[in-house]
């Protein structure tokens, strides 16, 4: 499950930016405006280095754990009572095959350009991680954003409390040598803050739809489609609301910000809401 490391520019960069707003908030921020000898100071120190901690977790996990391979002996049983649908080509009807990797793609799997194979369950390749987020990663990268957002915006709100707080103490040299952190780490903070928070969105969107990125955008035009010839297009892995976020964090909400992936499955097949409809009717 886990990958082999290599360099990669984009990660080099994520990870100096945490380093860096990690070290201004804790040893700038919260010592000018509470002190670190302080219980206030200690109280956001410490929690400020638990978001950070799971934060650089998850996303190390996100980086070297292997997004999901497709067995090289998997075959399509089109016979097996128990899969009501079997994924097909847009054109010509014929189960989905990749001629670059010489196999049958399972539901859901995809065809990363840059990993150069299959890829289960695949949502996007994203270069800050330098990996595919998919079937077996895609819970540690979506609780990366999340704790990434709150890490932002409690750094942020730091820096402003530290700002707005008249300390008659300090000297104008010593406030000037700590002014270029602050622009830097406000240049950094709030662009962040805005856009990891609409990644945030647009993920929990998809978890309550069931769906990948790569999903929405097919299923854009299949309900264009559905609505041209008359029909109705629904998602077949919408299970409803509940049970898509238990499909993807798991069934235990204690353990839905915690990395854990014991629920997830082998990948190569996945409940629908078909399922039941199809039992019913055998």
């Amino acid at each position: 499950m886990k990958r082999g490391f290599s360099f990669s520019l984009p990660v080099t960069v994520v990870v100096s930016a945490i380093a860096f707003i990690y070290f201004c908030t804790v040893f700038i921020f919260i010592d000018r405006w509470f002190g670190l000898i302080t219980s206030a100071g200690i109280m956001n120190a410490v929690a400020f280095t638990g978001v950070a901690f799971m934060c650089v977790s998850n996303y190390g996990f996100a980086i070297f754990a292997d997004p999901g391979r497709v067995p090289s002996s998997f075959m399509p049983d089109i016979e097996d009572s128990k899969v009501p649908i079997h994924e097909i080509k847009r054109k010509g009807g014929d189960l989905r095959y990749c001629q670059k990797c010489s196999h049958f793609k399972p539901p859901r799997a995809h065809h990363c350009r840059v990993c150069k194979r299959c890829i289960l369950r695949m949502d996007h390749h994203c270069i800050w991680i330098n990996n595919c987020v998919g079937h077996t990663n895609y819970k540690v990268f979506f609780i990366f954003v999340l704790y990434a957002v709150i890490a932002c915006i409690y750094s942020l709100v730091l820096l402003v409390g530290s700002l707005t707080n008249d300390s008659q103490n300090d000297e104008q040299q010593s406030a000037d040598s700590y002014r270029i952190a602050y622009v830097i780490s406000g240049l950094l903070l709030v662009p962040l803050s805005v856009a990891l928070s609409v990644l945030l969105g647009w993920h929990v969107y998809l978890i309550l739809q069931n769906k990948t990125t790569i999903e929405y955008h097919e299923g854009v035009r299949a309900m264009w489609l559905a609505e041209k010839g008359g029909n109705v297009y629904k998602h077949p892995y919408d299970l409803g609301a509940y049970e898509n976020i238990t499909t993807i964090l798991g069934p235990n909400i204690f353990c839905w910000i915690c990395p854990t992936w014991r629920h997830i499955g082998n990948g190569l097949r996945f409940r629908t809401a078909y399922d039941g409809i199809y039992a019913s009717s055998t």
